[in-house]
């Protein structure tokens, strides 16, 4: 099926190069979401920024969003597979408070605050940012507004899949996840709104579309 107007197939060897170009081109730290369904796997996808970055002479982290989840008494509250729940199981506040914020404000972060399998606190050290530091923050919903105040991001990249791709690669035992970005699709609407939207029904066919202004 032919592509619509502003997006266009990539390499996907290439891919992480060329969004490295794009979040590299500003200035200072930087704060970039790499948003998608787990299904999208955007981990895999700031793990591969991070090589291109330093290629182009900036620092690189990633932090896992579900490092960040909330305890599991709050998530789990009105059971496993709570679909309004799920919608908040990250502490918006808590990543902005610990991460986002102190980078910019303090040149530190905290690189993670709990193991989200043992529901344990990592007891992880306070981290240094070199000057120019670009911190990757991975994981799903991030674009949803946090209080009512969207999260602190510099730069965002979405990784999208139809509704039928998210099904098919989303495991048995998950499935009870989809109607949650469905509503995200819908509510937050990730693909207008992203700086980088990446098409991954294919992983071996990706598609990009950059914001208007790039």
């Amino acid at each position: 099926m032919p592509l619509s107007a502003g997006w266009r197939p990539v390499d996907p060897d290439a891919l992480p190069a060329l969004i490295a170009e794009r979040v590299a081109r500003d200035p200072g730290i930087r704060r970039v979401a790499v948003d998608g369904a787990p299904a999208a796997e955007p981990a895999a996808l700031a793990e591969a920024l991070i090589e291109p970055l330093r290629s182009l002479g900036r620092p690189a982290v990633h932090v896992r969003a579900e490092t960040f989840w909330r305890d599991a008494s709050l998530r789990f509250e009105y059971g496993r597979e709570d679909v309004d729940s799920y919608e908040t199981w990250l502490d918006g506040a808590a990543l902005r408070r610990e991460v986002l914020d102190p980078i910019v404000t303090a040149g530190t972060y905290l690189p993670s605050l709990r193991d989200p399998s043992t529901n344990r606190a990592t007891r992880a050290a306070r981290q240094p940012a070199e000057p120019g530091t670009v911190l990757l923050v991975s994981g799903a919903l991030l674009l949803s507004p946090y209080k009512w105040e969207p999260l602190p991001f510099d730069t965002t990249v979405h990784l999208t899949l139809t509704p039928a791709a998210r099904t098919r690669r989303t495991a048995a035992d998950q499935q009870w996840s989809l109607a949650a970005f469905e509503r995200y699709d819908e509510q937050v609407e990730p693909i207008a709104s992203a700086d980088v939207v990446v098409k991954v029904d294919d992983r071996r066919h990706p598609a990009i579309r950059l914001a208007r202004s790039d």
